[in-house]
């Protein structure tokens, strides 16, 4: 599966969406990086049958201007629409509350954080992405959201000393399918276990007629 990834802002280095979707390159996923947006077309995520957005509203690391111009999330929307599938992971939910295409395509997005803290990720309900999950509790970012579509199936939560929010959900939009995952600012999230199945049950969720 050719999944296009777009990584790295201020605050989240490439590095470690790389390392982070490194295990699953020898499950059959190929990914190819965008780190600068400077030097993304719209028509270029036409190729692919995913797309990973784990990038905040900023072009790069260096560059904090903000790369969803209104033909950008126009180009999300097509792809989405029109059967592509996207998943929003970690700092990709954040920035956007201003981008109103985006925010409709995630169904949420990102308004606050405390310090880092021990987070709790567990499951709600039932969900084939779900399956085989084991709760965990890392050091994170317990991101905090404002949903705005209710037609959101969420599948998981995350809890900590700041309170309970939802971590993961599903939504259709369109022809296409799209999913969220909150935690992820640490390495050591993306590498454990139950996140990589996320990620891997995602990835697979979101191609599935």
């Amino acid at each position: 599966m050719r999944v296009l990834v777009l990584c790295d802002d201020r605050w989240h280095p490439a590095s470690v969406v790389k390392s982070g979707l490194g295990p699953l390159a020898d499950e059959g996923f190929e990914f190819t990086y965008i780190e600068d947006m400077a030097d993304w077309t719209p028509d270029m995520i036409k190729g692919f049958r995913v797309v990973i957005l784990a990038k905040s509203n900023n072009f790069s690391s260096t560059d904090t201007k903000e790369w969803a111009t209104e033909e950008a999330q126009s180009a999300f929307e097509s792809y989405v629409q029109n059967g592509g599938g996207l998943l929003a992971i970690h700092s990709g939910t954040a920035g956007y509350k201003e981008a109103s295409t985006i925010r409709g395509i995630l169904g949420g997005v990102f308004t606050h954080h405390p310090e880092q803290c021990q987070v709790t990720v567990e499951t709600v309900g039932q969900h084939i992405i779900t399956d085989g999950f084991e709760p965990f509790t890392l050091k994170d970012e317990h991101y905090f959201m404002e949903i705005v579509n209710e037609d959101l199936c969420v599948f998981l939560a995350s809890k900590s000393q700041h309170g309970r929010q939802p971590a993961g959900w599903v939504r259709n939009h369109g022809k296409g399918k799209v999913c969220v995952l909150t935690p992820g600012h640490n390495l050591e999230v993306w590498l454990h276990p139950s996140f990589q199945l996320l990620l891997r049950n995602s990835l697979h969720w979101l191609v599935q007629p």
